[in-house]
């Protein structure tokens, strides 16, 4: 059982130095004290194994305390650590020479911690067994006195010192080697009897016996123990470099005098090298090798004290890769991050020595970029890092086309710590995919004021979820043909207790962000569908009823399963139910959304295009699609009769799709001669407020009573 005192008057340090010690290995019991005295009379009675120590403490500081602990008996070679918080380098100077073993600064790097706190109980450990043995043995001298012979005893205590894996050494006061126990022999690769009498050089080399010369003075000017250390050996015949972690001791003569200094020493090159791959695994992405999150974040507060000091000047550019999904989904997870691992080697290449990069996490990737004279500079490694998108990444054959959108924030005009720096960095990373994506942006305080904006409207958001402030509103959709109202859109809207009603376009994209498009399309769904059975009990004839699914709804197989239960519910046909898709649908491109689409095709459940013409338009998805219907955007519609390029586009829509058997409905359609003008066209529907404006179930059926009582069934 090993036996480690934690000393710390707060007790968030103490709970966390306490955990961290007992994690070091089995076996390991804590006592922990707020306060120095109660310690030390603790002490006077118990010898620990480790003490862990604050500086900085009300009643004693830590310097005073070792002092204090180092004159109990016993406790000569205790080892020391020192944890705080204060950097200044007196107080590691004090804590030194007051007799502590390690300094470390809070809050402390768990794996530095426990690789130093081992480091510091093997060697206790080994010290231990040591004075057993030699106890042991002293207890044998004293009962077998009369029958054993000196040399006989110096054979035994030999044999005794070379069965140990640790290295023991003694040098004389000019510094010529007494005795070289056998462990040396696996690490130097030498005869130890055959460097005896000889300088210390004969063992260490040159460099090293110079360090070990002064270290030996000072234990034989003092005659106190020097405290655990580490040490870098070079090995002869540049066989490598091992690590040995060694302390010194005073040997006394019969009258008093330090005669030799030992030196013992465990190689710990071993646990250096797993703690070496422990950092890098807890510092580093294992997915790019680059800096994680963490790591990055106090490279950049070093980096900018730096900065600090010298008035310089940095930049922070987070570079997020857009629609990296589409590429998992499309791909797989695989191919994916392959292709992370090309993006990092490709935006690496584009920096200087000085420029660090660091992977976040997902699609995110951190630059620092320092010593910069302005922000010209930073512009230019935007568009550097833009540029190298440029060429497709070549992924187990395939060729992948991906961009980046680029966000940028200076030091020290916009922010002065990391924290605040990646903020705005991400701010302005969200204004270059809002601006239309494959593009970079400079952070201004306004996107502060934006983004505390949409803060706002998530905490409303979600307590209008939780309130049931969404209603529906219904809009006409009618037959060019005949003038008869075939159907109806069923539209969100958002019943804000201080804005009045809201429109989806205020709010979808927020909803969509943070995850609630879900509940509320589910809400959307439920309300119009259970609206639409009651028109028909009512006595109005099974109008279509159009309703809005959001692309991410198709990236789960849940979909399927949600649609048939709420028919099932509400006990409307599916032939009555479509749905509008966007065609951010297209750009999914993955199984599930194409199985979801056939599994509720099969089911009788229609489709259609909304906004056709504004995006993807790809034929070769609309095929593929089981898609029933497309809708023009109103942009096109608006400009009819006054743009010639806006009337070839909307001919070129309503020709393809009756060329796929489609039915074509025109929105946004507010003025008689647009009416005319896509009735000779050829559209089959149009919506829009010169119909009729959105309105209330109520009102809905108002008009369409009004309108007429005798309506086909639907398309």
């Amino acid at each position: 059982m090993l036996n480690v005192i934690v000393i710390d008057d707060r007790v968030t340090n103490r709970n966390i130095l306490t955990r961290l010690a007992m994690s070091v290995e089995e076996g390991i019991r804590v006592k922990a004290f707020a306060s120095p005295k109660p310690a030390l009379t603790w002490l006077e009675q118990t010898t620990p194994d480790l003490v862990i120590t604050d500086f900085k403490m009300p009643d004693m500081d830590g310097a005073d305390f070792i002092r204090a602990f180092r004159a109990l008996p016993g406790t000569a070679e205790v080892p020391v650590m020192v944890v705080t918080v204060y950097e200044e380098r007196s107080y590691c100077y004090e804590a030194l020479e007051a007799g502590a073993t390690d300094f470390l600064l809070s809050p402390v790097d768990q794996v530095e911690f426990r690789a130093r706190a081992k480091n510091l109980l093997t060697m206790r450990k080994q010290q231990k067994l040591l004075e057993e043995r030699a106890e042991a043995l002293h207890h044998e001298l004293s009962q077998n006195r009369e029958r054993l012979a000196l040399p006989a005893t110096e054979r035994r205590l030999r044999r005794l010192i070379d069965s140990t894996q640790t290295l023991i050494n003694s040098v004389d006061r000019q510094g010529r080697l007494t005795h070289v126990n056998d462990a040396h022999r696996a690490i130097y690769g030498i005869n130890p009897t055959g460097v005896i009498g000889q300088d210390l050089s004969a063992l260490y080399g040159a460099d090293s016996a110079t360090q070990h010369h002064v270290q030996n003075a000072k234990v034989f000017e003092t005659g106190d123990v020097l405290g655990s250390f580490e040490q870098e050996v070079i090995l002869p015949d540049g066989k490598g470099r091992r690590v040995l972690f060694a302390s010194k001791s005073p040997l006394f003569d019969d009258a008093g005098q330090v005669i030799e200094v030992i030196t013992a020493s465990i190689d710990i090159t071993a646990l250096k090298i797993k703690q070496a791959e422990m950092r890098r695994k807890v510092d580093h992405d294992p997915l790019t090798d680059l800096p994680n999150r963490n790591v990055y974040r106090l490279y950049v507060e070093n980096a900018l004290k730096r900065a600090r000091r010298r008035e310089a000047r940095c930049a922070v550019l987070l570079v997020d890769l857009d629609r990296f999904k589409g590429v998992n989904d499309a791909f797989g997870l695989v191919v994916g991050d392959r292709l992370l691992k090309g993006v990092a080697e490709r935006l690496a290449s584009c920096l200087r020595e000085t420029d660090v990069i660091g992977h976040l996490g997902g699609d995110e990737f951190v630059i620092l970029q320092t010593d910069i004279r302005g922000p010209e500079e930073s512009r230019a490694l935007a568009r550097r890092l833009g540029d190298s998108f440029g060429e497709p990444f070549d992924v187990d054959g395939e060729e992948l086309h991906i961009s980046a959108s680029i966000g940028m924030t200076l030091f020290p005009a916009d922010g002065h710590s990391a924290d605040r720096l990646l903020k705005n960095a991400e701010l302005a990373m969200y204004r270059a995919k809002a601006i239309g994506r494959n593009s970079s942006c400079f952070y201004s305080p306004q996107m502060n004021l934006a983004a505390r904006r949409t803060g706002l409207m998530e905490r409303e958001l979600r307590q209008a979820v939780a309130a049931d402030q969404f209603t529906v509103h219904y809009q006409p959709q009618r037959a060019l043909n005949s003038d008869k109202i075939l159907g109806m859109e069923a539209l969100l809207r958002w019943r804000h207790p201080r804005r009045g009603m809201v429109r989806p376009t205020e709010f979808i994209g927020l909803a969509e962000t943070i995850g609630l498009i879900n509940p509320i399309s589910e809400q959307v769904l439920e309300r119009s569908c259970r609206q639409h059975r009651s028109w028909i009990d009512a006595g109005l004839p099974p109008l279509r009823l159009s309703v809005n699914l959001s692309p991410i709804q198709f990236r789960e197989e849940g979909v399927v399963d949600l649609v048939r239960n709420t028919l099932e519910r509400t006990g409307i046909r599916p032939e009555s139910l479509e749905i509008e898709l966007t065609e951010g649908v297209m750009l999914e491109n993955s199984k599930v959304t194409f199985d979801s689409l056939q599994s509720l095709n099969d089911l009788g459940v229609t489709f259609s295009l909304d906004d056709f013409g504004t995006g993807y338009s790809s034929l070769a998805y609309i095929r593929r699609l089981p898609v029933h219907r497309l809708k023009i955007d109103q942009s096109f519609v608006h400009r009819l009769g006054h743009d010639g390029q806006d009337d070839a586009i909307v001919r070129a829509i309503i020709d393809l799709g009756h060329s796929l058997d489609l039915k074509i409905t025109a929105e946004g359609v507010e003025t008689s001669g647009q009416l005319e003008r896509l009735q000779e066209l050829g559209c089959d529907e149009v919506q829009g407020d010169l119909i009729s404006p959105p309105l209330p179930a109520e009102a809905f059926e108002f008009l369409f009573n009004d309108a007429s009582s005798d309506c086909p069934a639907p398309h």
